[in-house]
């Protein structure tokens, strides 16, 4: 069975590389940047698999459809450029049942400064990464998106790399924009977010991440990633509140 990989960029040169590399087991790959200024580009097509389109950003959902409608075939394996596909899930991925199933997860090995986070609900992460397009997509979401399909996806053998955060800074500057997002998702979703959300919400975030998921095994890290997505949780609805010029207003 052929296989495209899809990716979507923006200023990736420290990521795309070694993302690249790891996809040496797909017949072909495509990239749809929005704009990248550093050597993104360059990188991209030094690789003789890659076929590079720029297109202005529409959100990540409608970004990867549009990535999905440029490929050649009909599977794809959708991967972001922080991301490495291991030798475990690529042997996986080439003895899956095509003729069975439209879609397959797999598990995502999320890393915080380098170092893999086995819990605060950061594993197994399951996500569908190997679609057929023909049956399945992704949410068309600004932030978010997941591909969503009707049937039954398995789950496949070997992990998928996520270097996700090299540290807080990098996590709080990332934040700033998906909060603002998530935010303008939950208003166009005819949520009205209150102000005993934006007190409570980020509490139990704290709750679930440290002590349900059991991040307090993680020491220091796990406590540091329960408050900062604690924080996320709290930017979110104070934002959504903000844009329904509520903040102000009590319930």
């Amino acid at each position: 069975m052929k296989i495209s990989a899809t990716i979507i960029t923006l200023n990736e040169e420290k990521n795309i590389g070694e993302c690249l590399d790891s996809l040496d087991f797909v017949d072909e790959i495509v990239v749809v940047d929005s704009g990248s200024s550093d050597r993104t580009e360059e990188i991209c097509r030094s690789n003789p698999k890659v076929r590079f389109f720029s297109r202005p950003w529409d959100g990540f959902g409608r970004q990867k459809n549009l990535a999905a409608e440029l490929v050649n075939h009909d599977w794809i394996f959708n991967i972001d450029a922080d991301e490495r596909v291991t030798e475990q899930l690529a042997c996986s991925i080439g003895k899956a049942d095509f003729s069975r199933f439209d879609a397959f997860r797999v598990a995502r090995k999320n890393h915080f400064g380098g170092r893999w986070i086995r819990y605060c609900g950061w594993y197994p992460d399951y996500n569908i990464r190997l679609y057929n397009r023909r049956s399945c997509s992704f949410s068309v979401r600004q932030v978010h998106e997941a591909v969503a399909c009707r049937t039954t996806a398995p789950v496949l053998h070997g992990d998928l790399l996520h270097f996700t955060y090299d540290d807080i800074s990098d996590y709080l500057k990332r934040m700033e924009r998906y909060s603002s997002l998530a935010a303008e998702e939950l208003i166009a979703a005819g949520k009205r977010p209150t102000h005993i959300a934006v007190l409570l919400r980020p509490c139990f975030t704290f709750f679930k991440m440290f002590l349900i998921k059991r991040g307090f095994l993680e020491g220091y890290t796990g406590f540091v990633i329960s408050a900062l997505y604690s924080f996320y949780t709290f930017s979110k609805y104070a934002k959504a509140l903000e844009l329904k010029k509520d903040i102000f207003q009590t319930d």
